[in-house]
């Protein structure tokens, strides 16, 4: 039978399927057999796959809206090809009815011959299968993608499938669907191992979060449980292999140093080296059956937890702690002092890393609703497809084989409390809608419901885009952010605060657990002078490397500072206006007569600065040594 098409690595499992579809004893001719499972047995089914069902239905959901009016449909099935539950345009699903593309019929390869379910299911890889492709004649119509759902150790548990009539093939959907598959999976994944350390990380700490994460489970006590399919990727070892490692086996920090980390007020990524030497970043999570919480300790993470304070995350002291003698800031603090408790909501704006949600937090920690939860969604690092689930959820009950707890959503979560949308700027436009909606009737409809429930929740924004910009782009609803600026209040950077020494001193005790740490006068100038495009986030890192080179040394030099900022410094972002200075003065202090090997190796750094006019980098490649030894040397002759 001829086949379109067949190239490359797809077209040979297409050309091998058929093989299969005939050694079935199927023929191309054959009509479909319309034989679905009675109601009852169907609805036993849902059942069976009862978790399954209830993560995929809210991504099928947002899959199915992007492709919406494209004469296509999203189905879900079993681990046997059975389909469980389908979504489309009314239009196709006519179609689709007349060959069985229909909830309780089998489309594994064994039935239906060559179609993107069943040889998805054969392969346990994605599948295209296009036109002509199909070996059934009467699916030649139909154009499908479908992408398996593997569980933790790799077990398919079913497939996630956009089927379309043919004229409306695109070559993006089966990216769609692939990365959807992936959503369902961590879905899956979370949902298994609801009491335990979950880490998520990435080399890049920028994928933190999204869908390109590793993701890794271990007990309280830090042994192995399971990895997502990017966690096993990263880590490099099949799920048997990591059977026998703990957490400190696999990323060289003991579990204590977990706990350790997140007691501090604002604890950043975890970096960590993972047994085959690759360095990534990372947070960590204790997943109970109540919620996410921040870790604790390690009695308290093996104990069973309802309600108690004790798993709710340190509160911080609230506006009064941030009011570290900065006019600016002083009055932002005041104005949002004037409006706790008056149900106004507030939009914070700011460069990336000025502390907007540290402000929020703090906001929430002086209101009448601090007894309240404090739920932080960032729009930013929510995957575009996921965000409204997130946000609004789907109730328990809400659809056949829902689990018993259901999915609160974020602003159900924050009900009684505050609500801080970070990046508010960045939430799809299709979105903006809902949440109006939402703020102004007060009430939210999870996703696979039509029961609206009440809320009350004090509402804090923030964003680093220009907003009336966006709007004039079309990119952010205009009735939307003025439902949003009840009051307007604006972080400024950290190069124009006045308080930097008070910030350091409380960054510095922050990250020396009480220790106690001074900066050089010489370190102190150039920070005076350093952009800082970070803002307070660049600051804290800086200072947290600082500390642990500085180790026993009270006093944090240039010799501590991380090689990062040192280039920026050697890059002109503050100049290298403190060398010359130092070298008039190591100059000044030199003895006429150089008598020893240490004068001898001062005297070739000092005539390389001079001949490269300062600069510390041209000096360090002259002489092939790094940044950090020209900065120790200097304080070190003088």
């Amino acid at each position: 039978m001829p086949v379109a098409n067949w190239n490359g690595e797809m077209g040979a499992v297409i050309e091998t399927s058929h093989r299969r579809s005939e050694a079935y004893g199927l023929c191309p001719g054959a009509r479909p057999d319309y034989d679905p499972l009675a109601h009852q047995d169907l609805s036993l089914l849902v059942e069976q796959n009862r978790m399954l069902h209830a993560h995929a239905l809210p991504t099928m959901e947002t899959l199915y809206q992007q492709i919406v009016n494209t004469h296509n449909m999203v189905l879900l099935t079993d681990a046997q090809g059975v389909i469980v539950h389908s979504i489309g345009d009314a239009d196709f699903l006519e179609k689709a009815h007349r060959v069985a593309l229909t909830p309780g019929v089998a489309w594994s390869e064994e039935r239906r011959g060559t179609n993107a379910i069943g040889t998805a299911i054969a392969e346990k890889a994605p599948a295209l299968v296009h036109a002509d492709q199909h070996f059934l004649a009467a699916n030649h119509f139909l154009t499908c993608s479908a992408a398996p759902i593997t569980d933790h150790q790799g077990r398919v548990v079913g497939v996630l499938d956009v089927s379309g009539d043919q004229r409306s093939f695109h070559k993006h959907t089966m990216a769609l669907v692939r990365m959807s598959a992936l959503m369902i999976e961590n879905q899956l994944f979370a949902a298994t191992f609801e009491h335990a350390i979950t880490l998520h990380f990435h080399a890049r700490p920028e994928f933190i979060g999204t869908l390109m994460e590793g993701i890794a489970s271990f007990s309280p006590g830090g042994r192995f449980l399971a990895a997502n399919r990017n966690g096993l990727f990263q880590l490099g070892l099949s799920y048997p292999a990591l059977q026998s490692h703990t957490f400190s086996s696999l990323f060289g920090l003991p579990v204590s140093a977990l706990f350790d980390h997140y007691r501090t007020a604002a604890p950043g990524l975890l970096d960590l080296s993972m047994h085959n030497g690759v360095r990534v970043r990372g947070r960590a999570q204790l997943q109970l059956g109540s919620g996410l919480h921040a870790l604790t300790s390690p009695q308290e993470a093996a104990a069973p937890v309802s309600p108690p304070a004790a798993a709710r995350p340190r509160r911080l002291s609230g506006l009064r702690y941030l009011d570290t003698g900065d006019p600016q800031l002083a009055q932002v603090i005041a104005k949002v002092s004037k409006v706790l408790g008056r149900d106004i909501p507030i939009l914070i704006m700011g460069e990336t890393g000025t502390g907007k949600e540290l402000l929020a937090q703090a906001i929430h920690n002086d209101s009448p609703r601090a007894q309240g939860p404090f739920v932080a969604v960032n729009c930013a690092s929510i995957p575009e497809t996921l965000i409204e689930s997130e946000l609004f959820g789907y109730e328990e009950g809400a659809f056949t084989g829902a689990r018993k707890k259901g999915a609160t959503g974020k602003i159900l979560q924050a009900n009684g409390g505050t609500l801080f949308l970070d990046e508010i700027g960045d939430m799809p436009v299709s979105l903006q809608a809902h949440l109006l909606r939402v703020l102004q009737e007060r009430t939210v409809t999870p996703l696979g419901s039509g029961k609206s429930v009440p809320i009350n929740v004090e509402l804090i924004c923030a964003t680093n885009h220009n907003l009336r910009e966006r709007i004039a782009r079309g990119l952010f609803r205009e009735d939307l952010y003025y439902r949003l600026n009840g009051l307007v209040v604006k972080l400024p950077p950290l190069r124009e605060r006045t308080d930097l020494e008070t910030v350091v001193r409380k960054i510095l005790a922050t990250e020396s657990g009480g220790g106690h740490y001074t900066v050089s006068e010489q370190v102190l100038r150039l920070f005076r002078q350093h952009k800082w495009p970070g803002n307070f986030r660049q600051l804290t890192n800086l200072l947290r490397t600082a500390v642990i080179m500085a180790g026993e040394e009270s006093e944090i030099g240039l010799c501590h500072m991380p090689d990062d900022f040192l280039d920026d410094i050697g890059n002109g972002d503050a100049g290298d206006g403190e060398l010359p200075a130092a070298l008039a003065a190591v100059t000044a202090h030199m003895p006429a007569g150089i008598t020893n090997l240490e004068q001898m190796e001062m005297s070739a750094i000092l005539r390389s600065l001079e001949a490269n006019g300062g600069n510390v980098s041209a000096t360090a490649r002259a002489l092939g040594v790094s940044r950090n030894t020209i900065y120790r040397k200097l304080p070190q002759a003088k």
